[in-house]
């Protein structure tokens, strides 16, 4: 088997594992604080509310650092780095004997990330440009796998073995993904050359990506994305229940809900990708865009929770042409040898759209209802895809001769 497909394959499985050991810990994290000792309701509910974020913060400040290091020093390194340093640090949360040691630790997780971007900078650049959008699509398939399961894995083994040991369980998955990784993957990196090159401060690399106009377009789209559909988050399951009734099955069919967008997200994904590897990614993201405000109309107009399923599937099929067609874009217009530092400020554009976005959306919960925000995000989507058309599609017959 040619060496890209090798380097997709295990990574598809490490991105599945990290994603879903990640996502593993989060259905019970309020509950995990009242094993720690909260008894008021409402510090469950903000502490809960810091920890999540905690990780997005110190992600958003240090993933630049860590793209410029993975263009020094080659992205393998870092997808080592990050895997089995994440891997200790999650076990250790299984010890915490506070909150404020969990904060720390969720900090520090955050601080030592990069597994995700270190392994999309690596399959952009050590695969075919023709192959791109495919090996995308196929690669954001295996997070959004992880996405889905973790979650539903996590609250079964909560269940049966505790929340404590949830931890170690994810911290073996994460120690898993990094021994294939050492053993399996294979990168193109001429380190001597790189080295070789003067060190570009954190803002002098931005400073250079930034005159390149569709990269920081491509940076407002990955934050626009997340903050649209992260800000209806905290109301969703009350949503849910508004329709469902709050008998039983709420929770099963609040965690479905968010599940069957992911599906149809993992099955669009790799087709979408082989699109836009024909017609350009330009298009499949410019048409995703335009799908994805629609979809959030229905959702606003939904009677029963039926009808909210099917809007929900229908949004995740055009989520699956979102992102990865966005780092197919980043491939495409990075300077060579920047190539991880692009992904970089990609990756903190998306950290700060999952921390903004639920966040915003709680805020203003009291003053609109939750129909109210699917109309927002609708427009919000419909704007980018007016930006992207504006900044990507327009001026692309002229880019191929500008960037070579």
């Amino acid at each position: 088997m040619v060496r890209w497909k090798v380097n997709l394959m295990v990574l598809w499985l490490g991105q599945f594992l990290v994603l879903g050991g990640m996502t593993m810990i989060m259905p019970f994290m309020p509950l995990y604080l009242q094993e720690l000792g909260m008894k008021n309701p409402h510090e469950i509910a903000t502490w809960a509310g810091i920890i999540f974020a905690g990780n997005f913060v110190t992600s958003f400040l240090f993933q630049p650092f860590w793209g410029g290091l993975a263009d020094r020093y080659g992205r393998r390194v870092m997808l080592l780095r990050s895997g089995f340093g994440m891997a200790v640090v999650i076990s250790l949360m299984g010890f915490a004997g506070n909150a404020w040691q969990l904060l720390l630790l969720r900090m520090l997780n955050g601080t030592i990330s990069g597994f995700i971007p270190a392994a999309v900078a690596l399959v952009s650049t050590n695969t075919p440009k023709e192959k791109l959008g495919f090996a995308m699509g196929t690669l954001q398939s295996g997070a959004v796998a992880g996405t889905i399961l973790g979650p539903f894995i996590g609250g079964l083994l909560a269940e049966w073995i505790g929340y404590r040991y949830i931890f170690y369980i994810t911290g073996s998955l994460l120690f898993i993904a990094s021994v294939l990784t050492l053993l399996l993957v294979k990168e193109k990196f001429n380190i001597k050359e790189a080295i070789a090159k003067p060190k570009v401060s954190i803002l002098s690399g931005f400073g250079q990506l930034k005159h390149i106009p569709q990269l920081p377009s491509l940076y407002a789209v990955t934050f626009m994305l997340q903050f649209a559909f992260l800000s209806s988050m905290p109301l969703m399951p009350l949503f849910v229940g508004q329709l469902h009734g709050y008998g039983p099955g709420l929770a099963l069919f609040a965690g479905l809900v968010g599940s069957i967008t992911g599906f149809s997200n993992m099955i669009s994904s790799p087709l979408l990708g082989r699109l836009s590897d024909r017609i350009g990614p330009e298009w499949i993201l410019g048409g995703c865009l335009v799908g994805a405000s629609l979809m959030f109309i229905p959702q606003a107009l939904v009677h029963n929770v039926w009808q909210l399923f099917a809007a929900r599937f229908g949004l995740g099929i055009f989520m699956g042409g979102l992102l990865p067609t966005v780092n197919a874009l980043i491939g495409k217009y990075a300077p060579m040898g920047m190539e991880s530092r692009a992904y970089s400020f990609n990756t903190s554009a998306l950290s700060l759209g999952n921390m903004t976005g639920p966040v915003v959306g709680g805020a203003i919960s009291g003053l609109l209802t939750i129909q109210q925000i699917f109309i927002i995000s609708s427009v919000l989507l419909m704007v980018n895809a007016f930006w992207s058309y504006k900044t990507l599609l327009l001026p692309m017959r002229r880019l191929p001769k500008a960037v070579d």
